[in-house]
């Protein structure tokens, strides 16, 4: 099956290109290149599957409410967006409207090819979970920052907005909440499956870990005794990071602070790490020393990225002070909202089964889209 393209751009150069690059694939046709919304929905109507190829690095705005009508109007119709300006905001909006994929301007042959596949995957309902998988961790050498409801909040929204498998794995042996945080009681935990790597496939995992409600997330719990946790190896913990990764399309891990090896680990495995602080000078300065370690201790500081919980945009310290401090952009705000958090975490449940309109649900949401599928990848070769 050959899925007709099309693509919107105000550059032919750009058409050009995209021409000879959707040539080389087996699996789409390039129908036409063309710079009128109008000509391109009224084309699009007409098939019976399609991909559009929209470049929103001019005229923004009409390009953005375009998409957002192709795709709710048209389902059989994918759209990948491309833009010279891929900052945070316009990738979450290009997402929020039903993009299925977002690659920067100049654009990467590789980049574009991986995108296609991943494009005919969808329509066709193939799915390769061993490349797709992403790991997360969220990660603090200070307690009391609220790592625990960054990483429960943000396993479920990815649960909710991809309708994927998501692992959510409680790696502090000591002190885990995770399973307070989701109201849960799991009849096995990671030391159970550590003792039983060999039996773990697919079908194990999905039956054992604990499920989430009518969700795809799936809960890992800490073991209940301490002394479980003493006999865990690094070998042990990576082959399960492996198996894990052959199940889940999105692994988040909640990690202890410290550099014990169970956090190394996750933290090598991890194709992103949120940084998880607060804004006050001693969480700040434990978050510089704490990057300086990494680097050190050669984690890949590229993956590694400030997430900034409890966030006020009257604070003293505001996110400029921030990042001048640490010498790095900040890559998300969540903001500060105590009365509506307690209530999630007294529940035991996601802070937007509390108040889905509430500013936190919605950076969480947010937060999820912006880290789901291949966009966080991408757009880090271009900052």
């Amino acid at each position: 099956m050959s899925i007709e393209t099309i693509v919107i751009s105000e550059e032919t150069r750009a058409i050009e290109l995209l021409r000879l690059y959707i040539e080389e694939s087996e699996n789409f046709s390039f129908l036409a290149g063309t710079c009128d919304f109008v000509k391109a929905y009224n084309a699009i109507k007409e098939l019976s599957k399609a991909l559009v190829i929209v470049d929103i690095s001019e005229y923004q705005e009409q390009a953005l409410n375009f998409v957002s009508k192709i795709t709710s109007e048209l389902k059989n119709c994918k759209v990948i967006i491309l833009s010279e300006k891929p900052d945070v905001d316009i990738i979450v909006r290009a997402m929020r409207v039903g993009a299925n994929d977002f690659l920067p301007i100049p654009l990467i042959k590789k980049d574009f090819l991986e995108s296609l596949e991943k494009i005919y995957n969808d329509f066709t309902g193939t799915v390769n979970k061993k490349s797709k998988c992403r790991i997360i961790t969220v990660y603090s050498n200070k307690g009391g920052v609220g790592k625990t409801s960054v990483a429960t909040n943000l396993a479920y929204e990815l649960a909710k907005i991809t309708k994927e498998n998501v692992a959510l794995i409680d790696l502090n042996f000591q002190l885990g909440d995770v399973t307070t945080f989701l109201d849960l009681k799991p009849s096995f935990n990671i030391s159970y499956m550590l003792q039983n790597l060999d039996k773990i496939n697919e079908d194990f995992l999905l039956s054992t870990l604990e499920k989430y409600k009518d969700t795809g997330l799936y809960v890992l719990a800490d073991p209940p005794y301490f002394k479980q946790a003493e006999n865990v190896s690094a070998k042990e913990l990576s082959k399960l990071f492996s198996i894990l990764k052959d199940t889940f399309s999105y692994v988040i891990v909640d990690t202890s602070g410290g550099f014990d090896k169970k956090a190394m680990i996750a933290l090598d495995n991890s194709d992103l790490i949120l940084f998880t602080t607060i804004v006050n000078l001693p969480s700040l300065r434990n978050c510089q020393r704490c990057l300086e370690m990494f680097e050190k201790s050669g984690i890949d500081i590229q993956k590694t990225q400030i997430l900034i919980n409890r966030y006020m945009e009257n604070d003293e310290i505001n996110s400029n002070d921030v990042e001048e401090v640490l010498g790095r952009k900040i890559y998300w705000k969540v903001p500060n909202n105590y009365f509506t958090m307690m209530s999630a975490i007294n529940k035991g449940i996601p802070v937007s089964d509390i108040n889905p309109d509430s500013n936190v649900a919605l950076s969480y949401k947010n937060l999820a889209l912006l880290v789901s599928d291949s966009v966080y990848r991408r757009k880090m070769k271009y900052e």
